[in-house]
Formats: C-alpha cells, structure tokens, sequence
C-alpha cells in the first residue's frame, strides 16, 4: 500500500498504523492532524469509485470529497457559536423568536440550547417524510414547523439524527443575512481557512466523491468491538417500529438509501451531508484548538461547556454533549475525543471524525469510504488517536 501525501518524520508511526488499517478491511481513506497551528500530517491512499460519474477504482487524492455523515455536525454547532459571539443570536432565546413559525405545535419555548444539545425531544418526525422531500431546504423547514416534540423539551436528552440539521441551518440562514446555511458556511469558515468542504456539493466538484459503503473485512478477521454498534442500535429501531429511534433513521428510508445519490450530494442536509477531506476536518478544529480567530475567545469553552450527560432517548447509551459536540467519556474508547480535559467533536456514521483538543493543540481529522459498525468512533480511528496521542506524550 502506497501512503501519500506529506508528515513530518516524527509522526511515523501514525502513519504507519494508518496503513495498518488496509489490512483491516480499509480500501480508500485520509487522515490529517494539525498540531500547534501546523498541518502535521496529511495522507491519503487507497482508491475510490464514484458510480454516479462513471468512475470505478480512481486513485484516493488529496482533494477527494467523502460524506463525513454525523462529523459535520460539529461544524454547523460551530456556524451557530459564531454567531452567538456576534449577538445575532441567544442561547436561551427561543428558536421562535427568529423563526416565528417554529412556534406551532407547542414548540413556541424551544430554546436554541436545547436544540444544540439534542434536549429539545425533536429527534424524528412524526409527520411522513416522503423519500425525495428531505432535498428541497423550504418543504424540511415547513415540515418541521408543523412538527411536535416526542417529549416535554427540556426533560430528556434524545439525539437527534437529521432534523437538528435543518433546524440550526434555518436559524444561521434567517439572522446571518446569507441566502443558505451552505453560503454562510463556505463565506465564514470554508473560504478563510482555504479548504474544501460543502454542504450541497456544487456540480464542478461532485466527480471528486468517492462512494460509501459497508466496511468489508479480510477473511477470517474477526470485529473488534470498541462499544455501541449498529447491531444494538437496529434492536432498538425493530423493538418499536414507530418509536421515535425507527422514525429517527428510517423516516423517510432515503435518509438511509440516498447517500451515494446525485440529489443528497447536492442537497443541504446539515446533520448528515457534509462532504469534505481529512484536512479540511483537521483545520477546522486545529483554528479550534489553537484559539485562531474562526470563534472568539470568549464564546470557545461554549465548545466543551458540558451541557447534558445522560442515557440518550434515541441511541440508547449515556452520551455527553456540550453546544453541538460530543464530548468525551474517558472510559470508554468508542467515546474519547481526545485526552485532554477539553477535547470536543463529533463522529460521522461509519467512521469518518474530526475533534479538537485544545490542552494538546491538536486537531484531528479522518475521512473513510468503508463505514464500520460503531455507532461513536469506529475502532480504525480508534487506533489512529491512540498512535497520534503516544507520540504527543512521549
């Protein structure tokens, strides 16, 4: 396996466990680390296919694009969080009070904290979703004005898939004056840190994707369990076809059938449709960790301010949550951004995470095409944040 890119000599064996994971059933991925505002590490190897644009087994490059899922959450709590240091918006203020529809269905007292730590109880529609309706930004915000919570807000904690999304993208969109929560978002963090990553890809770039699927392992390996997997997680959606965890995930089915489609590529679905490259995750959080100028100061510790830390409605499991990141459990591996006390991020399905730690000023991003089981940190990061983390304490 040829390991491309660029690493200063001694992050070595980072790199060298990066390859390691080719014999574990990866096929095409990247990984990049920003330590103390320098790109440290930025490698990719493998190949990648892209059915919609008529290509099969390219070379994985530096700039290809792979949806992140999950991993892009951090980054639309971090859109919000600027414009908190702005004064544009109040963490306690109601989502109605800038979205004045949103008040319908007993919703009038959400607040925009509880939505950013998924205590909202809006993790799943009610209402049928039809399949190609999660495309089009204004029926998802109409729809979810109409929506009701599964639980008084603010009296449980319920992660929330997909639609913490569209509710956060709508509020960036309506009190920053840009047209989109994408055009925000490529104006205020993609453009000044000069990466690539899109929320809705445009046309000229949607032949860089490479497509996802399940992770496939060497004959005779055998999984190795770093915790919550997708097997725990589908008992829980059959023990109740219409709890809320079967609508999280299945209504509509396309949010879990759509993902290699030209029309999720293109669409803005915030919670879930972010595609980028390892170094574009790594950049981010590495401004983050360094305290570069893409969030004030003051607003940063809203970053790992714990804001909720119980048994989570939806994915069944204790989870730890500050203003859109999850935070670490220390205890468990599937479950630590990171060592340092204020370490903060968020996982994509499948594998791909990025997270800050700003005790270690390091930024870390990994990007894969072959999703795992784990519903947190798949065990192929895993290993990669162990590695990068024995060499940081040396």
């Amino acid at each position: 396996m040829t390991i491309n890119g660029q690493w200063l000599p001694q992050w070595q064996p980072l790199v060298d466990a990066f390859e390691a994971n080719f014999a574990m059933g990866e096929e095409g991925a990247g990984l990049a680390l920003v330590h103390r505002g320098e790109l440290v590490v930025n490698i990719w190897a493998g190949q990648r296919s892209n059915k919609a644009a008529g290509l099969v087994d390219q070379p994985w490059q530096d700039d290809t694009l792979v949806n992140i899922f999950s991993a892009g959450k951090g980054l639309v709590a971090l859109c919000i969080l600027q414009l908190v240091a702005e004064g544009k918006l109040q963490l306690d203020a109601s989502v109605a009070h800038y979205w004045p529809e949103f008040a319908q269905a007993g919703k009038a007292e959400i607040s925009v904290r509880q939505v950013m730590s998924h205590r909202a109880g809006l993790s799943a529609f009610h209402q049928h979703i039809g399949n190609e309706q999660i495309f089009d930004w204004a029926q998802m915000t109409n729809a979810l004005a109409l929506e009701h919570s599964w639980w008084e807000p603010g009296s449980a904690q319920g992660y929330s898939p997909f639609i913490y999304g569209w509710i956060l993208g709508e509020l960036v969109r309506r009190v920053s004056g840009y047209a989109s929560f994408n055009t925000y978002f490529q104006a205020r963090v993609a453009e000044p840190l000069g990466i690539c990553c899109h929320f809705g890809v445009p046309d000229e770039q949607l032949d860089k994707i490479a497509d996802t699927g399940p992770l496939k392992r060497p004959l005779g390996a055998a999984p190795a369990s770093t915790g919550a997997d997708s097997v725990m997680l589908g008992k829980i959606m059959k023990a109740d076809p219409r709890g809320v965890t079967n609508r999280a995930f299945s209504n509509p089915i396309s949010l879990m059938t759509a993902t290699n489609s030209q029309e999720w590529r293109r669409a803005q679905i915030p919670a879930a449709g972010a595609h980028a490259n390892a170094s574009a995750l790594a950049r981010i959080y590495g401004a983050l960790a360094n305290g570069d100028s893409l969030l004030a100061d003051a607003t940063l510790p809203l970053c790992w301010a714990e804001q909720t830390f119980t048994q989570d409605q939806v994915l069944g499991l204790p989870l730890r949550f500050s203003h859109g990141f999850m935070l670490s459990q220390h205890d468990r591996p599937d479950c630590r951004y990171g060592r340092g006390a204020r370490a903060f991020g968020h996982p994509g399905a499948g594998g791909c995470i990025g997270f800050a730690d700003p005790d270690y000023q390091l930024g870390f991003g990994y990007v894969t095409q072959r999703m795992g089981q784990s519903l947190l940190i798949d065990e192929r990061a895993v290993r990669l944040i162990d590695s990068a983390y024995h060499l940081l304490e040396q």
